[in-house]
């Protein structure tokens, strides 16, 4: 049997909290932690933190279309961040942590506006979305470091503070998209 695999580009705030959600969610064949957007090539950490570099915090998730689809993983994505606040998720603050998609072709922009839309008119915010919807340029991989690190350091403050809440509010929210839960 193969799978239908498709490409997803998104940043959200601090991209540990991104990865640690989408690594549970079913349908995810794998996630990766990186930069994307700037103007540096192959940035670091630092720099990125800088502001500098213009790149933002995202995950480049991979996905089996025949189980779970760009609008469902953008589902998740705008409940577990906040897409009305520009360049700042929480105390987070930078562009580096602004909510964007980079899409992957047409289809997946028109998905996105077509989701947003949907959301706005729902009520689901307050205030406007700011998410940008940008074609995807290079996506830089995260140091190593950064790989899997809410599993790592689920004790570290930040992680208990910050990504826990996320991963809880995904699993109660979305319980039927959690691995092994169908």
């Amino acid at each position: 049997m193969t799978t239908k695999s498709e490409v997803a580009t998104l940043g959200g705030g601090c991209f540990w909290c991104l990865e640690a959600v989408f690594e549970q969610m079913e349908g995810i064949e794998s996630v990766v932690s990186g930069y994307c957007g700037g103007v540096t090539e192959n940035p670091g950490y630092e720099a990125v933190c800088s502001g500098r570099t213009g790149h933002a915090e995202v995950v480049r998730v991979t996905f089996d279309a025949d189980r779970c689809d760009f609008r469902q993983i953008l589902e998740v994505f705008f409940a577990i961040h906040d897409p009305t606040t520009r360049n700042r998720q929480g105390n987070d603050v930078g562009t580096q942590y602004r909510s964007v998609i980079f899409f992957h072709g047409p289809e997946q922009e028109e998905t996105a506006r077509t989701l947003i839309v949907d959301l706005q008119d729902a009520g689901t915010w307050t205030a406007p979305v700011v998410t940008e919807l940008l074609p995807v340029p290079t996506f830089f991989a995260a140091e190593d470091y950064h790989r899997q690190y809410f599993r790592r350091n689920s004790d570290q403050p930040y992680c208990q503070f910050v990504v826990s809440p996320k991963l809880a509010k995904f699993r109660m929210r979305f319980a039927a998209r959690v691995k092994g839960n169908r």
